[in-house]
């Protein structure tokens, strides 16, 4: 049995993996390069506001660390005791090839420790999943 945590991040990545695959079966990409050269996707952007929100919704209190958000300085990261450590496309290259091969992934860290995670992979509506009181699943 999940936690009522674990419930809300799946819904949260079931949301955010629904606009991913609305954007992908669209054909509208709209890739363009971040700084570092890996590209960057209307779906990686689409999926990071949707993801944020939900957060903001459901745990105002826990601040969030995107790889598509703003940078946030090391000296204010490194005070937070708990976060949201998300990446809202993961897998941006499979995404652009149209293999399938690409999750959502959001996790909640407690003193550098991982405690609640979610990774859904949208193409296949597949999700995994871990809770505080511990163990993984896999649902369809």
């Amino acid at each position: 049995m999940n936690d009522l945590k674990t419930d809300i991040l799946i819904e949260i990545a079931a949301e955010a993996g629904n606009k991913i695959m609305e954007i992908y079966r669209s054909g509208d990409i709209m890739r363009e390069e971040k700084p570092d050269k890996s590209p960057l996707t209307l779906a990686d952007r689409a999926s990071h506001h949707i993801i944020k929100k939900l957060i903001k919704k459901n745990f105002p209190e826990i601040p969030l660390l995107s790889e598509e958000g703003a940078s946030i300085p090391f000296e204010k990261r490194k005070r937070w005791d708990k976060f949201f450590l998300i990446d809202p496309l993961d897998g941006t290259k499979e995404f652009i090839k149209g293999n399938g091969e690409f999750t959502v992934n959001i996790a909640l860290i407690d003193k550098n420790l991982p405690v609640a995670g979610v990774i859904y992979a949208p193409a296949l509506d597949t999700f995994y999943y871990t809770a505080e009181e511990g163990g993984a699943e896999k649902e369809r």
